[in-house]
């Protein structure tokens, strides 16, 4: 069974879509297929509203969303009290959405769900969390839109990446828009030591010594680096910005007579807002870029058909991408 095997070594697993209708919900119905067989307990749910059969956006067809007997699965009461499914109440959680508070309930029956999960990262994290009270060997969160967020490992510990050609009908097109996110997500890790230190700050932008000792420069965002460029490399060429970057940054650095010698470091890979020109300029001047945790990519899925009729020839995407990123690429309607 391709990369089921890899999604259980992890506890909690986000399954994430480039855009809308690239094939996420398939992809989440094809593990959910597979571990149901297996004597492991799963848990299901998403950040935002998923199940849908209709697009409300492009008014098309949607594959539901498929939960089997022993699964738990949390959603808000007022989705909860809409399932076709028996169900028992495991416990109701004190964390509330716009559509009621967060009902955790066991599966007595296999069918279709409707999930509206925790609506943010922070909740979402506590409900992950709150998954060891049952014994849970896998959380997996299914996001409702194209929010890369929930795929910090911050909050799961892997991730399933879906793309298709509701991303981009041209395959060149789609595999560079892909290969880019993938690039982001691989970005390496920071050694050991530094990692440690880095775990601990969560604002500010910093430079890193040769020692790996942190040096807050005071500055309260990149948009204030130029004033304080004088000092930014007084202690080495690294640099350690806690929260998102963006094309004003890595524009910033590209500039530096020293770009070549120039690390920049963060979080991890959702904390970058660059453009994939802009990005990939500062790294061909020879700059480079770490983070302080990297995101463990379980899988990546395509899905060649898009809901405005287009149909890209999977097999040639597949190679396509398969070749790009250097890794086993997926179309699951194919393995099933």
């Amino acid at each position: 069974m391709p990369f089921i095997d890899d999604v259980l070594t992890y506890k909690s697993l986000s399954i994430v879509g480039l855009e809308k209708n690239t094939g996420k919900t398939e992809c989440l119905n094809y593990v959910l297929g597979r571990l149901k067989d297996m004597d492991k307990r799963i848990a299901l749910t998403s950040i935002g509203i998923d199940g849908e059969s209709r697009d409300i956006v492009t008014n098309t067809q949607k594959p539901e969303i498929r939960i089997y007997k022993g699964m738990i699965f949390i959603s808000a009461e007022k989705h909860y009290l809409q399932r076709r499914i028996t169900s028992e109440i495991l416990d109701v959680s004190n964390i509330y959405t716009s559509l009621g508070r967060l009902v955790i309930a066991k599966a007595i029956s296999s069918d279709k769900v409707l999930l509206s999960g925790p609506p943010d990262t922070h909740c979402l994290k506590a409900i992950i969390a709150e998954m060891n009270r049952y014994n849970v060997d896998l959380t997996i969160v299914d996001g409702a839109l194209s929010r890369l967020s929930l795929a910090s490992p911050a909050v799961t510990e892997g991730m399933v990446l879906a793309t298709g050609a509701a991303y981009s009908a041209n395959i060149p097109e789609l595999v560079r828009k892909t290969k880019y996110v993938v690039d982001l997500i691989n970005l390496p890790e920071v050694e050991p030591e530094l990692k440690r230190k880095l775990d601990f700050v969560e604002s500010g932008i910093f430079a890193v010594d040769a020692e790996s000792n942190l040096h807050d420069l005071k500055v309260q965002s990149v948009f204030m680096l130029e004033k304080a460029k004088d000092k930014i490399f007084s202690y080495g060429n690294r640099l350690f910005v806690a929260g998102a970057t963006s094309n004003n940054l890595f524009e910033f650095l590209r500039m530096q007579k020293n770009v070549a010698n120039i690390e920049l470091i963060v979080k991890d890979f959702t904390k970058i807002f660059a453009t994939p020109d802009v990005y990939y300029s500062f790294v061909k001047k020879g700059g480079k870029v770490r983070v302080a945790t990297k995101t463990k990519l379980a899988a990546v899925c395509i899905n060649p058909t898009s809901p405005q009729g287009y149909r890209l020839s999977s097999d040639e995407l597949k190679a396509a991408m398969q070749d790009a990123l250097q890794m086993p690429v997926y179309d699951v309607k194919k393995l099933k």
